[in-house]
């Protein structure tokens, strides 16, 4: 007699509620891991949201440098793509040149000089088609205008604007 396999039933989606009390648990995580967890679950689950959150959340909570400083914003803009880096090659990747930019001319001349080229760097467009603005070099500029040289700043308005995206929203709130 041949045995005949059933395919296993699809588990239904996550409620809302659950979707809400992942999003409630991924702003207590502080561990990378945990998140990197959670980023998988949610993406296994199509949970895009909750993805999202644990995403810019890792960002985050890998940062150097004070919450809401231009050393902060930036090194969660570069852990950001070095994240989605190290997702699409299954390793780490590090962005080599910009750090050394940083270490050698310092953290505002470096991210000029980044935001300051012609064209977007290949991390922005990754970012801006991921739906992380915030996450771009460019935001961090405008949340930190007055750091930045008149043509860095001019350049990720132009940049952002290019992109749909409204700098203002972007800037700190007066």
């Amino acid at each position: 007699m041949v045995k005949t396999l059933t395919p296993k039933k699809k588990p239904p989606p996550p409620t809302a509620q659950q979707i809400d009390a992942a999003l409630a648990a991924v702003k207590k995580m502080e561990a990378p891991e945990g998140l990197r967890r959670m980023m998988a679950n949610a993406r296994l689950k199509g949970v895009e949201k909750v993805h999202d959150a644990a995403f810019k959340r890792l960002a985050h909570v890998q940062a150097e440098g004070d919450p809401g400083s231009v050393e902060h914003g930036m090194w969660s803009a570069i852990n950001a793509i070095e994240e989605i880096k190290r997702d699409d090659a299954g390793k780490t990747v590090r962005l080599s040149f910009l750090r050394r930019d940083i270490q050698k001319l310092g953290m505002v001349p470096a991210m000029d000089k980044l935001v300051s080229k012609d064209s977007p760097s290949e991390r922005f467009e990754e970012l801006i088609a991921r739906h992380f603005p915030e996450l771009t070099a460019e935001a961090v500029v405008m949340r930190h205008a007055d750091k930045f040289s008149e043509g860095a700043v001019a350049r990720s308005t132009e940049r952002l604007s290019d992109a749909g995206i409204d700098p203002t929203t972007l800037a700190p709130a007066a």
